[in-house]
């Protein structure tokens, strides 16, 4: 199995940045898909950025030129740095990571709220 903890997420002001990670732990090596997805309040849970293991990377439109997925090998974490953030982008994070034979895995979510 594999477990992911995310943190960073907060209140910020419209037009400021958060930086979201995602620890991951367990078995690791099984992983070829890692992505960001968020759910704002009565809507649907939505893909927001996601990476490969060829770091190739993909962004929903409306986070593109804001938004930055990375991974760390090293710490084997995942980042979302998020900057220019507006109140349409509060929600709830999740981080997300697929591993050979399709399994899920999902994080605990991260609150962010954005808003002056």
């Amino acid at each position: 199995q594999v477990q992911l903890v995310e943190s960073g997420g907060g209140l910020v002001q419209p037009g400021g940045s958060l930086r979201l990670s995602c620890a991951l732990s367990g078995r690791i090596f099984s992983i070829y898909f890692m992505g960001w997805y968020r759910q704002a309040p009565g809507l649907q849970r939505e893909l927001v950025a996601d990476i490969n293991l060829a770091s190739t990377e993909n962004y929903s439109d409306s986070v593109k030129g804001r938004f930055t997925i990375s991974r760390d090998k090293a710490s084997n974490t995942i980042h979302l740095q998020m900057n220019n953030l507006k109140p349409e982008d509060t929600a709830v994070y999740y981080c997300k990571v697929v591993e050979y034979g399709g399994v899920e895995y999902w994080g605990q979510g991260t609150l962010v709220t954005v808003s002056s």
